[in-house]
């Protein structure tokens, strides 16, 4: 496959940023792959494990030049980052981030967007709860969604390269206005992720079963939100302070939902119990028909790879 961009510059050298990079190599699809990340330790952990051909100290002289710049940083310092890089950046320059939440994304970016420079949202919906630079593999993006938000007035060819460009990454591509994302994210992946937090906290809390219990006899139910509460916690205050609104209205319908399902519990009403969770079962079948996950034995997690 021919180079889509002849440089690019990754800014946040997590779990998605190295996931890119050994992605991008795969399948040859950059020239010159920079990289900075804030830390010393990380930028010191990027170059002995060989993530990215050069690891900057600074972040101007790792986008000077670049052809493509990926903000892969938490949302709540978007806006910073894209100031802070905006005079250096190469006319005709396509910036994107890897945000879970657009709208105020968006918002914060694109009063720095200098003329001739292309900012194009995007957020890929793969990831694992490891986070850091040894924890990416090329395979992350592999038949998962890429969603790319273009803003009004969005350059069409900068658009269909950066398309193409995540679909050398293996994804599969769509886009979606940025309101219309904040709210499908926030069913998918949003509430969700606050809902493990608050089991794990409550398991925490009952003192009546002791840490040793909860850890040895933990089923798939409580693994599994143990497994999404282990994401990072800087990430996931940013998401939820920066998609606010989708965020209350899905966890207001599920508040609804829970109570409805208390009430059925204490009237001892098992055909609501039962309708309900037959609607909610097909909803997995639907995911692992879509490709999106395995019914295999631990979802398939105990591979080799990291899941």
């Amino acid at each position: 496959m021919a180079h889509i961009y002849d440089r690019v510059a990754l800014i946040g050298l997590g779990l998605i940023a190295s996931s890119m990079f050994w992605a991008m190599k795969r399948n040859d699809l950059a020239g010159e792959i920079t990289g900075f990340a804030r830390s010393g330790e990380t930028r010191d952990t990027a170059r002995e494990i060989g993530l990215c051909d050069v690891v900057y100290d600074n972040i101007l002289d790792a986008v000077r030049g670049a052809d493509l710049v990926v903000l892969c940083v938490p949302v709540g310092v978007m806006g910073q980052v894209m100031e802070q890089i905006a005079p250096v950046l190469k006319p005709g320059a396509t910036v994107t981030d890897v945000g879970s939440v657009k709208r105020d994304v968006i918002a914060q970016v694109m009063p720095h967007v200098p003329d001739g420079v292309h900012f194009i949202a995007g957020h890929p919906l793969a990831g694992t709860e490891h986070s850091g630079p040894r924890s990416g593999f090329a395979e992350l993006f592999d038949n998962r969604w890429c969603l790319l938000v273009p803003v009004e007035g969005s350059n069409p060819d900068a658009i269909a390269r950066l398309r193409s460009f995540w679909e050398g990454l293996g994804a599969n591509v769509e886009e979606m206005e940025a309101e219309h994302h904040d709210l499908v994210v926030a069913v998918t992946s949003h509430a969700p992720h606050l809902i493990a937090y608050t089991m794990v906290g409550v398991a925490d809390d009952l003192r009546r079963v002791t840490d040793g219990e909860v850890i040895k006899y933990s089923a798939g139910g409580f693994r599994d939100f143990t497994r999404i509460a282990a994401s990072d916690p800087t990430m996931w205050r940013d998401v939820f302070l920066t998609n606010k609104d989708a965020t209350l209205e899905i966890l207001g319908r599920f508040t609804e939902e829970l109570f409805a399902l208390q009430r059925a519990i204490r009237q001892g009403d098992g055909a609501h119990l039962h309708d309900y969770f037959t609607r909610t079962r097909a909803i997995r079948r639907g995911i692992i028909e879509a490709g999106q996950d395995t019914d295999a034995p631990d979802f398939g997690r105990s591979g080799g790879r990291k899941q």
